[in-house]
């Protein structure tokens, strides 16, 4: 038990608390002595937070949570820090983010070489034949060109010459591309003959031979190769994916698209107990899967609100960066090419009616302009008149992942139709350096990461990562929230940029929402699940190049100290 300074002005000579209320009133757990902001609707904050069982008895001054305090109250001082709302992760691949842990990181990686001597390191400890897997490079942070590349992306011959024993499946970092060695390809009857799936693209030399690189929906054709890594346990990714929660003060996590089984895997880890973040999840499933099934695994709130399966998950386009977004003109730096519809609309129509039929919510991965007013579109067809009687929509909160590029046309369309922009404010800070070759300056600077004007046409906007893409860490993000500042300094149109609390409310209240989850959890309101997390640094108040400083200190998670940093 870890006992504040404060207790000692709680507590009289014989132990007895100098408040005593009936027991039943009485806090299990208190946090005192700092600043506590709420993010209610009247911006109310406090000094400290009394918490019982796994939800919260008050927020007030110390003199007015000392009264709460009894024998058994475990008291932890807050010393001047911040306590908000847990974090909400409002988009994530929670699976990945544990199976990330087990795959070489290239996210640093400055150069393709740097990627393969890597290769090479791995294939040397591990028997041939075994799969080696990595994640997270981009072809736009590697400070030269590797040789003789396509598209600005390599050829697998000096990665197949460091692992010839070995099936190498490089995936990119926004997930939408992948780079293969001739190993991996030769186990997935790949060659010069083997034609794209229908929203995908194989890269090929002059003379039609695959170079390695698979864009979108191409990527599937690795699968005889990839099956070789399904070794790892996914329990453990899955308790991997906890451990980097509570690490990062993420207490509750929206899942973007996962499988029947990774539902039940969940569920039972729930059971158990073994699920110490809350999850909601979107399936990502066949159309014929979903209408048979999705019925049976749609839960709300199950185990105590640790797991809830409420959406359903279609990618209509890919990602900006690996050439895949889909743009109503072509991309600027590849005038061959505005992106990719990797989905047909009849599909995510049919899930539409599916989600309608099953009260779930229809989560649709737009990235380009294109692609976001096709799904606009879609939804606009689909989603029922309010019953206001004034044309307004039904409040399904159907929501667009990623929203990153849309045509200022389109912009009022979300607040008109209730429709969320589920968006990752590190997404624009990372980036930034290329959109600006992607797009043009007139596109990005009309259309990119368009924050400040979604909130101001009365859009929800929530905010997350896209974890493993992005590190799960949701300082960064923030930071680049509010100052969309990259790395080198450099400013990305800063007149999209949300205040410290707008972006505080895209992390907690706002996700909350968007999983119609805002009477439970967003902010920290007497009845409301105990779900904090105490920050080193008051991210509210500091400088801006401060806020990067902030650390983790302490999660709790239905009034339970699950993490403390030492």
């Amino acid at each position: 038990m870890i006992l504040a300074p404060l207790t000692a002005l709680l507590l009289s000579a014989a132990g007895t608390p100098l408040y005593q209320e009936e027991p039943g009133e009485l806090a299990d757990l208190v946090l005192a002595g700092g600043r506590v902001v709420t993010v209610d609707p009247a911006g109310t904050e406090g000094q400290s937070i009394a918490m019982r069982g796994d939800r919260v008895l008050a927020v007030g001054s110390e003199a007015e949570i000392r009264r709460l305090i009894g024998e058994d109250t475990r008291v932890i001082d807050l010393d001047g820090r911040l306590a908000i709302p847990g974090f909400i992760e409002g988009h994530g691949h929670f699976l990945g983010v544990g199976d990330s842990a087990m795959q070489l990181d290239l996210r640093q990686a400055k150069t393709w070489d740097e990627i393969v001597a890597l290769v090479a390191k791995a294939a040397a400890t591990l028997e041939p034949g075994t799969l080696i897997r990595g994640r997270g490079w981009h072809q736009e942070k590697w400070t030269t060109a590797p040789r003789g590349a396509i598209d600005g992306l390599p050829r697998h011959e000096d990665l197949s010459a460091a692992s010839p024993e070995h099936p190498v499946i490089l995936t990119h970092a926004s997930g939408h591309a992948t780079f293969a060695n001739a190993k991996a390809m030769e186990l997935s009857g790949i060659d010069a003959d083997t034609a794209p799936p229908e929203g995908g693209e194989i890269i090929r030399d002059p003379g039609g031979a695959p170079t390695g690189a698979f864009r979108e929906t191409a990527s599937s054709l690795l699968g005889p190769a990839y099956l070789r890594s399904r070794g790892a346990d996914p329990r453990q990714m899955a308790t991997y994916a906890v451990e980097e929660c509570l690490r990062k003060g993420v207490t509750s996590f929206q899942d973007a698209g996962s499988s029947f089984e990774d539902a039940e895997l969940l569920r039972r880890m729930a059971d158990r107990g073994e699920l110490d973040v809350r999850v909601w999840m979107m399936l990502r499933e066949p159309v014929a899967e979903l209408t048979e099934r999705l019925a049976a695994t749609r839960v709300v709130g199950h185990a105590n609100q640790h797991l809830t399966v409420r959406g359903i998950k279609r990618s209509i386009d890919g990602a900006l960066g690996s050439h895949g977004a889909w743009l109503l003109e072509p991309y600027a730096d590849l005038a061959a090419s505005a992106g990719l519809n990797t989905v047909p609309i009849d599909e995510v129509e049919a899930c539409a009616r599916l989600a309608l039929e099953h009260d779930v919510q229809l989560c649709v991965h737009a990235i380009g302009d294109r692609a976001n007013r096709e799904t606009l579109d879609i939804f606009e067809r689909f989603l029922p008149e309010g019953p206001d009687g004034e044309g307004g929509k039904a409040d399904l909160r159907w929501r667009v992942e990623h929203a990153q590029h849309i045509h200022p046309d389109d912009l009022p369309r979300f607040a008109q139709l209730g429709v969320i922009a589920a968006m990752q404010g590190v997404h624009c800070t990372s980036d930034a350096p290329w959109v600006l070759r992607r797009l043009g300056p007139e596109r990005a600077e009309s259309g990119a990461y368009m924050w400040r004007d979604l909130l101001d046409s009365g859009a929800v906007v929530t905010n997350g990562t896209d974890a493993p893409v992005e590190d799960l860490d949701p300082i960064a993000s923030y930071h680049s929230t509010v100052t969309r500042r990259r790395s080198d300094g450099m400013v990305f149109f800063p007149d999209q940029r949300m205040t410290r609390m707008e972006a505080l409310r895209s992390y907690t209240i706002a996700c909350a929402y968007s999983a119609f989850e805002e009477d439970l959890k967003g902010s920290l309101e007497p009845g409301k699940l105990a779900d904090v997390v105490v920050l080193s640094r008051d991210i509210l108040a500091c400088p801006d190049d401060e806020i990067l400083g902030a650390r983790v200190d302490l999660t709790v998670v239905g009034g339970e100290v699950l993490f403390q940093r030492d």
